[in-house]
């Protein structure tokens, strides 16, 4: 495919310090583009990979030019400074990605304040203000676009229900995408991307637990699908493109390339036409993953206790409501209704007729929360390892 090159141009990524804005930058640097860091990130993180300045180091090993910025995208100074230092250092700005984000599951009740705050104040009013900064410099580019890593404007109600803050700070996003398209039309390309798969990011570890990964793809095949939309004229303005799909309609063939574990079942992201149950029932069709059938071949005694290490409280609605719990944290472990003699590590939400299923192996946590017949508080890593537990236990019935 014959296409423009990034060589010489200059993107402003939010959250280029990891994952997938990372993904980005390091593709646009391997043809020799300067990339302005704009993360928050500038000491490293206790449970996070990497900071402006090791992301930095990559880009200019890939073949590019970076430049770190300390940019929290809540703050309008640090955007209009790290602005002014970008366009000083490389003469300008051609391309934004607004790829900054933030993210909370949770229902209305359950989402606090300032967990609602931060998500509109990142992902809608960071997107808008950091666009508008940029725009008066992006507007004397030859081939000037923005991308925001934002879904479909999707409104199916199966979408605001489990997680209705979190939806409507995405779909701030796309709307930006919506109007600015518009806007700036022959000036600006202004794109949305979004994956149709599961991303493995480190946001991903934690709202997944372990073994989630091999149900995603790898950061690369966003990096390639927002490659070909930016080496796009800027007549190319106003689409919410899906990863795959923009790729498969450039030649690509092979996307396994892309996945962590290829040929293993993959997990449907948010947004798109597949509904939550759907995703869940898709996932149930699949089996476990092949590691967890493995272990259920395992003769060894199982001690829970040992291997979960954590107390689990069940709040079921329904006609057998109530309040259960199991131990699998103090010596013996225990279980029974009311409250746990020690504080729960993870507090679970669901019908009675749910929690008699995922007890029965017919449905799985990670199934059950993507499906929001399960909301989780506390520990989700350990949330999730029961899933594991289950599988076992129900290996041996």
């Amino acid at each position: 495919i014959v296409r423009n090159s990034l060589a010489g141009c200059t993107l402003f990524i939010t959250g280029a310090s990891r994952g997938i804005g990372k993904a980005i930058a390091l593709k646009a640097a391997r043809d020799g583009a300067n990339v302005v860091i704009a993360a928050k990130t500038a000491e490293p993180h206790r449970s996070l990979p990497g900071t402006i300045y090791t992301a930095a180091k990559e880009i200019e090993e890939a073949g590019g030019k970076a430049l770190p910025c300390v940019v929290n995208v809540r703050e309008e100074e640090q955007i209009i400074k790290a602005v002014e230092k970008a366009v000083k250092t490389f003469g300008g700005i051609d391309i934004l990605v607004n790829n900054a984000s933030a993210i909370s599951l949770s229902g209305t009740l359950e989402t606090e304040t300032k967990k609602a705050n931060l998500m509109m104040d990142v992902n809608v009013r960071g997107t808008y203000l950091t666009s508008k900064i940029c725009l008066p410099h992006l507007r004397k580019s030859k081939n000037a676009h923005i991308l925001n890593l934002s879904p479909p404007l999707n409104m199916n109600p199966v979408w605001f229900k489990n997680h209705c803050a979190y939806t409507i700070s995405k779909y701030g996003m796309s709307m930006c995408v919506l109007g600015m398209a518009e806007e700036f039309r022959g000036e600006v390309a202004v794109n949305a991307l979004w994956p149709k798969t599961a991303i493995y990011t480190a946001a991903m570890d934690m709202l997944g637990g372990s073994g989630v990964e091999k149900q995603c793809r790898k950061t690369d095949i966003l990096a390639d699908a927002a490659y070909c939309i930016l080496t796009k004229p800027k007549t190319f303005t106003g689409n919410f493109v899906i990863d795959e799909t923009l790729l498969r309609e450039e030649g690509v063939k092979d996307f396994d390339v892309y996945a962590i574990a290829p040929g293993h079942p993959l997990l449907p992201d948010f947004f798109l036409d597949a509904e939550p149950d759907v995703i869940g029932m898709k996932l149930e069709q699949h089996g476990a993953s092949p590691v967890l059938k493995e272990e259920k071949k395992s003769t060894k005694p199982l001690n829970f206790v040992k291997a979960i290490q954590g107390v689990f409280l069940f709040e079921l609605s329904g006609d057998d409501g109530g309040t259960w719990y199991i131990d699998l944290k103090t010596k013996g472990g225990s279980a029974g209704s009311g409250k746990p003699p020690v504080k729960a590590d993870v507090v679970m939400s669901m019908s009675s007729a749910d929690f008699v299923r995922m007890f029965t192996g017919k449905l799985k946590p990670t199934m059950a929360f993507m499906s929001g017949k399960l909301r989780i508080s506390g520990n989700m890593a350990l949330a999730m390892r029961l899933e594991k537990m289950l599988v076992q236990l129900n290996s041996k019935l």
